[in-house]
């Protein structure tokens, strides 16, 4: 079972590998926002096939573990817990890439009215501060930590109801403002999902290491 042990310390490594990219992706994202920087947007957009590709890496080395060692108890947690983590971490990638096309959707920066009525910023720190939580509990193996994360999400869901509404009022003010206001509205949309998928990833953490299931309850 030593091999077993190294075969997973090595998957740890590589979704570790694979998360910091994510967020880099996340971050660059947001940048390119705030500063109207297309070329930055499209780096994220081209990045999202090295996104890809790890995932697809990940998902085999999974599949082999299966096959090869076929894994029990707490180990066979820990490798299911990474297939699904795997894919959270990939659909935040695409989240991220959704982002930057709407930016580059708009010919101009996005009104600084819009970005302020949102509270984008407060929503992009909050995102960054439980991506970055949610690793150190994966890494650290910390499920308190990782239960911290669920208060953290409805922050990014109140966040999300009241920018909602106060971009409905902006776009109301001025109908030449509909297309950029949906572009930001699908923008804020996307932050909160990115919101979904971490915490999605902190029920595994804790499925991994306590065997209990979150989900639904």
């Amino acid at each position: 079972m030593i091999h077993l042990d190294r075969e997973l310390e090595q998957l740890k490594k590589s979704t570790t590998a694979m998360w910091i990219l994510v967020q880099s992706q996340i971050e660059k994202a947001y940048k390119a926002l705030a500063a109207n920087d297309k070329d930055l947007a499209r780096e994220v957009i081209a990045n999202e096939k090295r996104v890809n590709s790890m995932e697809l890496k990940i998902d085999s080395d999974c599949e082999d573990l299966f096959a090869l060692y076929s894994p029990v108890a707490s180990d066979l947690r820990t490798v299911l817990a990474t297939l699904k983590i795997n894919t959270n971490l990939e659909r935040i990638g695409d989240l991220a890439e959704g982002i930057c096309k709407h930016i580059l959707s708009e010919e101009n920066a996005f009104d600084k009215e819009l970005l302020k009525a949102s509270d984008i910023q407060e929503m992009y720190d909050v995102v960054i501060e439980i991506m970055k939580d949610v690793l150190q509990a994966y890494i650290k193996e910390d499920t308190k930590l990782a239960r911290t994360i669920f208060k953290k999400d409805e922050i990014l869901n109140e966040i999300n109801m009241l920018a909602t509404k106060n971009i409905t009022e902006y776009i109301g003010s001025d109908i030449s403002k509909i297309e950029a206001g949906l572009n930001f509205l699908s923008i804020i949309r996307k932050l909160e999902r990115v919101g979904d998928q971490i915490t999605n990833i902190a029920e595994e953490i804790i499925f991994s290491h306590e065997a209990k299931v979150l989900k639904h309850l």
